[in-house]
């Protein structure tokens, strides 16, 4: 089965924890250090009530969370006793599943390398437009599915993504359609030595904003 199906929360903490510890390890960031500069940006501060989904053991959180009230979301509950140690306050949740958060609650919500794990994306995309209140700011990431990479290994009758918890796969096109209806969308795409030579084609993530209507 895959770490998609549907299955109990036990179930998918068991295997996304395990899945972590084999092939990240702890305080693991992938492109670190671009987007932890660009997700500190974008989530700004201090003073800035913040929901983190999918934040794993905080190791991104770091970046943003001095000075701002920050509330992760995780289905890895081992990781998440991490994340509290931070100083964050953690939720165990399936985030295939609405969340249970009051309506405009948040000025900021991150979701890094979140989407591409969930069975319906733009569900929670939705939701994130619910809870974040007039003016505030989604942040997320997602891995550039249709990098040179993949595309090469689709030719060579390989899938072009080998994570086994990837549901989804983005192009720069599909990041829009997730920002419709959020006011001055903004995407960056990082990590690679060639990126500048051909974003679209080297980069092996997107950074995405935008910001809910007042």
């Amino acid at each position: 089965m895959y770490f998609g199906a549907s299955v109990g929360l036990e179930q998918l903490s068991d295997r996304y924890a395990k899945h972590n510890r084999n092939e990240r390890g702890a305080g693991f960031v992938f492109a670190g250090p671009e987007r932890a500069a660009l997700f500190k940006r974008y989530v700004g501060g201090p003073g800035r009530r913040v929901l983190d989904l999918g934040c794993r053991d905080g190791a991104l959180t770091r970046a943003y969370l001095d000075g701002n009230e920050v509330v992760g979301f995780d289905a890895d509950r081992e990781a998440l006793a991490a994340a509290a140690r931070l100083g964050i306050e953690t939720h165990w949740a399936d985030l295939d599943q609405p969340l249970e958060l009051p309506d405009a609650s948040f000025d900021v919500v991150v979701a890094g390398e979140l989407l591409e794990h969930l069975r319906d994306p733009q569900a929670l995309v939705a939701e994130i437009r619910r809870v974040l209140r007039p003016g505030g700011t989604l942040v997320a990431s997602v891995p550039n599915a249709y990098r040179l990479k993949g595309r090469l290994r689709f030719l060579l009758g390989r899938p072009p993504e080998s994570d086994p918890t990837h549901l989804q796969m983005f192009a720069a096109a599909d990041v829009r359609t997730l920002l419709s209806g959020l006011e001055d969308p903004r995407l960056h795409f990082v990590a690679g030595r060639l990126v500048p030579l051909h974003p679209r084609l080297f980069a092996n993530d997107i950074v995405f904003a935008g910001r809910k209507p007042r």
